[in-house]
């Protein structure tokens, strides 16, 4: 029996978009295209296919994503096993692009402009979203109990602004600009990193680690950045091989929106 792989649209590159997108490629929905703003300020860039917008491609866990100048050059894309990574952060190409299911992974914790119209199938992650209302279905996005199950009705956990739990620590795990500069730092992702070190700079205020560990993600040096924008994020668990693997997070929410979309299309195909 053949089966024709639909078009899935996945507004948002970073990190847990990533980790929705190899779940998706890695089950045979390959027909992907993630779209994602000229400047993206993913954290953890080993691991987010937003930084084929600067290098015009990036390898994760095996899988490829290369830059698209435009719609039109997606199914080459396709043809040579990437994800397409579009510039379109309002989301102009979607009616071109026709989605069988439309992914808003933004995790901006609001809406910004997604619409249950867009597609047969519309899914949101995490908080700002209501199923049955501007969406069809929302995946739960916090750690604990709930991650990654699928919402039929309603709406994810409301943001509460405290990190997941991970090797003990929450808050202090992750550092956002207190004011709006440039930031500069003279680490790497998957440096080591002692408490009370310097994580960076924001123009002349220093960034202190509250602890030590090895820097998970960073935004990269000289980046502009306004006030409450995430700089990085230390994994106090010490294992360098997480900084190129994506999170189980990730994971977890791409098994959901997996779960979400399988339902759709068989029940689709069973109607």
């Amino acid at each position: 029996m053949s089966i024709h792989p639909p078009v899935i649209v996945i507004r948002g590159a970073g990190d847990l978009a990533t980790g929705v997108a190899l779940r998706l490629y890695r089950a045979g929905l390959r027909r992907l295209v993630l779209l994602e703003t000229e400047n993206p300020l993913a954290v953890r860039r080993t691991v987010s296919f937003s930084e084929a917008i600067y290098h015009s491609h990036i390898t994760v866990e095996d899988v490829r994503a290369e830059r698209a100048d435009s719609p039109h050059c997606v199914e080459e894309l396709w043809e040579r096993g990437s994800i397409p990574v579009l510039v379109d952060p309002e989301g102009k190409s979607i009616p071109e692009l026709s989605p069988e299911v439309l992914v808003d992974a933004i995790i901006a914790k609001r809406n910004l402009g997604t619409n249950i119209s867009h597609a047969p199938l519309v899914i949101g992650l995490g908080p700002g979203f209501t199923a049955g209302k501007d969406v069809h279905k929302v995946i739960e996005t916090k750690r604990g109990h709930h991650l990654g199950r699928v919402i039929d009705n309603g709406s994810a956990t409301p943001n509460t602004g405290v990190p997941g739990n991970i090797g003990g620590h929450t808050i202090k795990r992750v550092y956002w600009a207190e004011n709006k500069g440039i930031f500069t730092t003279p680490h790497e992702i998957g440096d080591t990193i002692e408490q009370g070190e310097a994580l960076g700079l924001v123009n002349d205020t220093p960034i202190i680690a509250a602890i030590s560990g090895i820097i998970r993600g960073l935004l990269r040096n000289e980046t502009p950045v306004q006030t409450k924008t995430k700089l990085g994020d230390i994994d106090p668990r010490g294992s360098l091989s997480y900084c190129g693997e994506t999170s189980d997070k990730a994971l977890a929410i791409g098994g959901g929106v997996l779960e979400a979309i399988s339902s759709h299309i068989f029940n689709k195909r069973h109607a």
